[in-house]
C-alpha cells in the first residue's frame, strides 16, 4: 500500500480552490515561472531591459565559480598553517634531537643490562680450572608478626 500524501490531487484532493489572478492584477517584478518539476507559479523576477540604441555593449565578467572562490580563500589559510608548523618544528628541533640521543642512550642501557649477564655466564663456564657453581638454599621461618625468625642454610 502506498502512503497517502496530504494535498496530492490523485490520492487526497484539496477542497480549497486557488484564486485565479488576471495579468493586470500581477504586481510589477512578479511573473509566472515554470519550476524544474513543471509546476507554474508566481515568483519575483528580474526585469529584462533591452540595450539602448547606439550604446556600446557593456562587457560583464563571468561569475567566479564556487570551487575557485573556495580554493582562493583556502590557499592563504593552508599556507599560513604550513608556515606555523615549520616555525614550531624549528623551535622543537633541538629538543627532538636531545630526546633522540636520550632514547639511544636508553636503548644502549637496556642492551647492556640484557647482554651483560649472558656474557658473564659464558665467560665463567669457558674459563680453565673454574670452580663449580655453588648453590645455597635458605629456609627461614617465623611465628607471629614480631616473632623471632630462625633459619637454616644448605650448601650443595
Amino acid at each position: 500500500m502506498t502512503a497517502l500524501r496530504y494535498g496530492d490531487p490523485v490520492y487526497h484532493p484539496t477542497p480549497v480552490q486557488q484564486p485565479v489572478l488576471l495579468p493586470a492584477e500581477i504586481p510589477p517584478g512578479v511573473g509566472w515561472v515554470t519550476l524544474p518539476n513543471g509546476v507554474r507559479t508566481l515568483a519575483y523576477t528580474h526585469p529584462q531591459h533591452p540595450p539602448a540604441a547606439g550604446a556600446e555593449p557593456v562587457h560583464r565578467a563571468d561569475p567566479i565559480p564556487r570551487w575557485a572562490r573556495t580554493t582562493a580563500l583556502l590557499a592563504p589559510t593552508i599556507g599560513a598553517g604550513i608556515a606555523a608548523a615549520g616555525f614550531g618544528i624549528s623551535y622543537a628541533a633541538p629538543g627532538v634531537l636531545a630526546m633522540a640521543e636520550a632514547l639511544w642512550a636508553a636503548v644502549a642501557l637496556i642492551a647492556a643490562g640484557t647482554l651483560a649477564p649472558l656474557l658473564l655466564r659464558t665467560g665463567r663456564r669457558t674459563g680453565r680450572g673454574a670452580a663449580p657453581v655453588q648453590h645455597i638454599t635458605q629456609n627461614i621461618t617465623a611465628t607471629g608478626l614480631f616473632g623471632r625468625a630462625t633459619g637454616t642454610i644448605n650448601q650443595r
